[in-house]
């Protein structure tokens, strides 16, 4: 029986409020009874360093009275990982997060530990890992991991901060769109592309989409379609 207990949000912060601030009612939830997170900052954003990363979620769960420590910060992260209340990977960029998992031997402890039911919390990059592989992060390939391959909590993948296009805009790269079809030209995967204030509530072996907005459902050789808040997203791609 699968113990998966996560939130696997697209992001940290949306506009116009602070840091995890929108997902504070959701938090209090998850986070009853808990004294102390583990929490990973390899992602490292803007490249700030780990020390920084971790002082600054300590202040957002100050409200909670949890106490933030950084699995850099370790001897044994891996026990610590499997002995963990809670784990919290927060975004940055996915390349040097995973690379980091994998240079401290902490890709399989991380699945193991979501696989017994320590409660996971990602965000942004924290959430890219959980697909079953890293390549539909928006990120710039800043170090190069051993693998792409990533926790394979998730039966899709995702892209988090999911951009539609901008009507009239006259800007001529690719839209978010487009990469997800070169994506599918080669795998076969489902990718979500999960909107900023989007979360993926996952609970056993259901992946139930919270928030207000839509998702975007990308499969290989179909035409994208928009889910409701409130849909199981395992059961629309086993459909497939």
């Amino acid at each position: 029986m699968s113990m998966k207990n996560c939130i696997i949000a697209s992001t940290s912060t949306v506009y116009g409020s602070g840091y995890l601030e929108y997902l504070q009612p959701e938090l209090k939830l998850f986070f009853q009874n808990t004294t102390k997170l583990i929490f990973i900052p390899y992602a490292q954003p803007g490249g700030i360093t780990c020390d920084q990363y971790t002082q600054q979620v300590q202040k957002a769960f100050d409200f909670l009275n949890i106490e933030v420590i950084g699995i850099h910060t370790l001897s044994n992260p891996q026990e610590a990982l499997l002995q963990a209340e809670v784990i919290f990977s927060g975004g940055g960029n996915t390349f040097r997060l995973v690379t980091s998992l994998y240079q401290n031997q902490l890709i399989d402890a991380l699945r193991q530990a979501i696989l017994n039911g320590v409660p996971y919390l990602g965000t942004s990059a924290g959430s890219n890992i959980c697909g079953v592989s890293m390549q539909t992060t928006n990120d710039m390939p800043i170090i190069y991991p051993p693998s792409f391959n990533t926790l394979g909590i998730l039966p899709f993948n995702i892209n988090p901060h999911y951009l539609d296009p901008v009507p009239g805009s006259t800007h001529m790269g690719e839209t978010r769109e487009t990469r997800i079809k070169e994506f599918h030209s080669i795998h076969n995967l489902a990718v979500i592309g999960l909107r900023e204030g989007s979360w993926i509530r996952v609970q056993g072996e259901k992946y139930v989409l919270q928030g207000e907005l839509t998702a975007r459902v990308f499969q290989a050789h179909t035409s994208p379609f928009e889910v409701k808040s409130g849909t199981d997203l395992g059961s629309i791609v086993n459909e497939f």
